[in-house]
Formats: C-alpha cells, structure tokens, sequence
C-alpha cells in the first residue's frame, strides 16, 4: 500500500489552514463580524499551524525533521482546539452561568492587568458567549473545533504512516 508523501500532507494541511484563515479574515472584514479573544486566539494557533505546516511543504524534510513538524502542527490544532471548545462550552452554558463573564475585553485590559486580564478572558467574556453567525445551525467556534479536530486526526494519521514505515523498514520487508 502507498502512503502520501509527509510534504504532500503538509500542503493539504496549509491549504485546509489557509483556506480556513481566508474565511475567518472574510467573516470580520467581509460580514463584519466583530470577533471575541476566543476567537482571536483561536485565529492565532490557526495561523501558526498554517504556517507550519508550510514551513514543512517548502523544507520536504526527512524522518526526524517531519516528526519535528508533525508534532508543532498538531500542539497548534491542540491548542486551537481547546480555546474551541472553551468558547463552545461558554456559548452553552445556562444564563445564569454566563452571567459570571466580565462585559468585555476592553473593560478587563483597563481595569485589571495583563496577566488577570488572560486568565478572566479564558473564563469567559460577554464577546465570547454570543452567537453572531450560524452555518448548518453550527455555530463559528463548533466549525472552529471540527477543524482542528479533523487536522488532529490528519496528524495522527501522518505519524502512524511514519512510525508504521518505520517499523517495516526496521523489520528487513
């Protein structure tokens, strides 16, 4: 059986990135959707595994180097997909529990200091808990968390193809 070459995975997932990217920048600038740190966070571990998983289709790297790629681009989907699914677990939770979310991420950089600011916002805002944009009645940080989770699942599936051809070469086949 013939397995993708790691550079051929590493450009299916910086175009995925890419086009995914292009789509959250059209939603603000095109639609004028406001988005909330969540969503900035999240935007900044999709750019990261963006331009990682370029990094990794320009340099074609060998074994070690594609493991080293491997391993960035799928941190960054984690990461990613952690902020999701604290943002998707805000937007569920009951109205009473919501109410526990400071007004906005302008108030709180005012009012408390970085650090205090961090830690409140990934508690959750008021930003942060609105729906403003629905797609299938899913909401941007549930198409947010299914990307990052299927990037993992491409991650995983590059590393097993790795260490499964490695164990084949290792074993004299």
């Amino acid at each position: 059986m013939s397995f993708a070459p790691s550079r051929s995975l590493f450009i299916l997932a910086f175009m995925a990135g890419a086009l995914t990217l292009g789509a959250s920048f059209y939603l603000e600038f095109g639609v004028s959707l406001r988005p909330c740190f969540l969503c900035q966070l999240q935007r900044l571990f999709l750019a990261a595994f963006t331009l990682i998983n370029l990094a990794g289709a320009l340099h074609n790297p060998a074994r070690s180097a594609a493991y080293f790629y491997g391993l960035a681009s799928m941190g960054s989907a984690l990461l990613g997909a952690i902020t999701a699914v604290r943002q998707v677990l805000l937007q569920n939770a009951t109205p009473d529990q919501a109410a526990d979310c400071w007004p906005s991420l302008h108030q709180m950089i005012e009012n408390l200091s970085f650090w205090q600011a961090l830690r409140t916002t990934v508690k959750g805002t008021v930003d942060c808990v609105e729906i403003n944009w629905t797609l299938f009645d899913l909401s941007l940080p549930e198409w947010s968390l299914l990307f990052f989770v299927a990037m993992l699942i491409l991650g995983v599936l590059q590393f097993s193809r790795l260490l499964w051809g490695q164990r084949l070469r290792s074993s004299g086949r």
